[in-house]
């Protein structure tokens, strides 16, 4: 185990951060605790530049301004492993987002090496090494952290430091270096703007089930649900259920004594918003109803048009050896199909830009869809 540096001051930050300024490659990881927030809550920033592997304590540290700009540097290439929630937290406790960046999972399916090849298996693959996963369910925020724990996390950046040239010389004799640059950046689209309210209801399950006029009461509660969730650091689901969202939505109860007849509410969701849920309901605005949610695969057409699109999408990722999560998930070939029934207006779907447009654009064209 290489030697680490602990980090829980801004007086043994700043000259770290001047040293990591003039690297050209930063290996990172972050460790969190996420159970019932809303958002995550940092626990450890784990950094190194092949000279000096640093364990950064964001507990103690109450100012990582200069860390965060650090991860905006052009000059430095950020490397991290299957980052989308790391991403989440720079955007939440930073107000940023790294580039450029690269994620090592993303760059090994790309390399061939298959589709979420986890950290461990990625260091044993390309290193040999075995690593420990026993300190994985560790509470991050509780002080002081163990021996044992603050090694867990060195080794979290110390091996992917080591394996990177390698899987960069890969996917360069592949040609697909900036394809794994172009993929990671792509990652972080978005994360920056805050989600809007007057749309959650879209990403309520099974909203799709509703009216018009029961979607326009489910716009206004799920609106409220997470200014709730955000307010009070809550996830979604512990402020309030979908399906008791849907509930609502397909009954609108109008007196609290409604509520507390209704079986899809727990009693705690009662106790604590019956009056709430009652006051919206009662002021929803049925003059403005939002459009039924169209749901892509009811179209008779679908069922055909997908088994086509993703056959050929599973050739090339078999011809290409590019996962086929990656290359094409259901994801992928709902919006290229959406996007294609609807004249093709609105964005260019994911599947015709970049790297992915290069492999099956002219495949796609000559598809009877």
């Amino acid at each position: 185990m290489q030697d680490y540096v602990y980090v829980d001051s801004r007086t043994t930050l700043q000259p770290l951060l001047e040293q990591y300024r003039q690297s050209e490659l930063l290996v990172l990881d972050t460790e969190f605790v996420r159970t019932r927030t809303y958002y995550a809550r940092l626990g450890l920033i784990q950094a190194y530049d092949g000279k000096t592997l640093a364990l950064i304590d964001p507990v103690a540290i109450d100012d990582l301004s200069g860390f965060w700009q650090l991860l905006t540097a052009p000059n430095i290439t950020k490397v991290l492993h299957s980052c989308s929630e790391d991403l989440e937290v720079f955007a939440h406790d930073g107000g940023i987002q790294p580039a450029p960046l690269l994620d090592s999972q993303i760059a090994a399916g790309l390399a061939g090496n298959g589709h979420g090849l986890g950290y461990a298996k990625l260091v044993q693959q390309y290193l040999g090494v075995a690593l420990d996963k026993g300190e994985s369910r560790t509470d991050w925020i509780r002080r002081p952290l163990t021996m044992s724990q603050l090694s867990y996390a060195a080794n979290d950046v110390l091996y992917l430091y080591q394996l990177f040239p390698e899987l960069k010389q890969t996917l360069e004799q592949q040609g697909r270096y900036q394809w794994a640059l172009e993929e990671s950046a792509r990652m972080t689209k978005g994360r920056l703007t805050p989600p809007v309210r007057e749309q959650a209801y879209l990403k309520v399950k099974n909203a799709f089930q509703l009216s018009s006029t029961e979607l326009a009461v489910l716009r206004q509660l799920a609106a409220w649900r997470l200014d709730k969730a955000m307010k009070k650091d809550l996830a979604l689901g512990f402020v309030m259920k979908d399906h008791a969202l849907i509930a609502l939505a397909k009954k609108q109860p109008r007196t609290i004594n409604d509520i507390m007849r209704l079986k899809d509410l727990t009693d705690q969701e009662k106790r604590f918003y019956a009056k709430d849920m009652v006051n919206l309901i009662n002021k929803v605005d049925f003059s403005s109803l939002p459009d039924p949610v169209d749901v892509l695969a009811l179209k008779p057409a679908y069922k055909n048009a997908f088994k086509t699109l993703k056959g050929r999408l599973e050739q090339i990722a078999t011809d290409t050896a590019v996962p086929m999560e990656l290359l094409g998930s259901k994801r992928h070939i709902n919006e290229y199909l959406g996007w294609y029934w609807n004249d093709k207006s609105g964005d260019t779907p994911l599947l015709l830009q970049g790297w992915r447009g290069q492999l099956v654009a002219d495949a796609l064209a000559k598809l009877p869809v």
